[in-house]
């Protein structure tokens, strides 16, 4: 994970992203391998999914750059992005499935959007994309007839439409039964096995980041607490890690002042 290694395929240096005076972001940088798993970690109102908004294009940062494949996104425009999208599938944490489309149109979706391909082609596709996930035999059903779990795995499979070569998972465990969520993580496993892709998941959920991660980056108050492979991160002896991950409650009291600027952070 050392940066400027042609090993990763992104790297952040320096980031910061800040809204009038409360700084999310406390430049912080880091690297993410290639064809690896790489969990971003950390508790509420760390910085986690701002961060995420910032990898998929969502957000422009205050300062920094961002170095996907060596080239740095942050002084893109929007078609010079949508040129590094189009490698990039994401599972956003409610799977964000159009409910007027049966999941056979929300997956074929982004090939109608973004490819030439005949329509009988894309059906083929289709098929293979719900069965990667377990969902064959499903695709005339609509999202509200589905479970959460069979929810997040119709939205990993309109993720894989176009075989991106990155995929980004918001909280994919968020709202999901113990056994749920560790099929999905298994699955998360496989694309990793089958696929070599680079997966990056924003989690705070210690089952699914012990199953799944090979590399952490964990955040905490902005900044970059850890970054590392999990067995390391399970061998520090930092205290604010031990604490998260002993589930050992904060020691330190809060003014109702604090505690009212960190809810609105979050």
């Amino acid at each position: 994970m050392k940066m400027g290694n042609m090993d990763n395929s992104i790297e952040v240096t320096d980031l910061v992203t800040q809204y009038g005076d409360r700084v999310v972001l406390k430049k912080i940088s880091f690297a993410i391998p290639r064809g690896k798993n790489t969990v971003i970690l950390g508790g509420s109102g760390c910085g986690k999914s701002t961060l995420l908004k910032h990898l998929i294009g969502l957000l422009k940062p205050t300062s920094g750059k961002i170095l996907i494949n060596g080239k740095d996104t942050t002084v893109m425009n929007e078609d010079e992005f949508n040129e590094v999208r189009k490698r990039m599938g994401v599972l956003f944490q409610g799977a964000a499935l159009l409910n007027s489309m049966t999941l056979e149109e929300n997956v074929a979706l982004p090939m109608r959007e973004h490819t030439k391909l005949e329509d009988s082609t894309i059906q083929i596709m289709v098929r293979m994309k719900l069965d990667l996930v377990g969902l064959s035999g499903f695709g005339k059903f609509y999202p509200s007839q589905l479970s959460g779990g069979m929810k997040k795995r119709a939205g990993i499979a309109r993720a894989m439409a176009l075989d991106p070569e990155f995929l980004f998972f918001d909280e994919p465990s968020a709202g999901l039964d113990p056994v749920t969520a560790a099929g999905l993580d298994e699955l998360i496993v496989n694309l990793r096995n089958v696929f070599k892709m680079t997966i990056v998941v924003v989690t705070h959920e210690l089952p699914s980041v012990f199953m799944i991660a090979d590399c952490v980056i964990m955040l905490d108050r902005g900044e970059v607490l850890f970054a590392g492979s999990l067995e390391e991160l399970k061998a520090s002896g930092n205290e604010r890690i031990r604490m998260f991950l002993e589930r050992r409650p904060e020691t330190e009291t809060y003014s109702p002042e604090d505690y009212f600027r960190f809810i609105a952070g979050n």
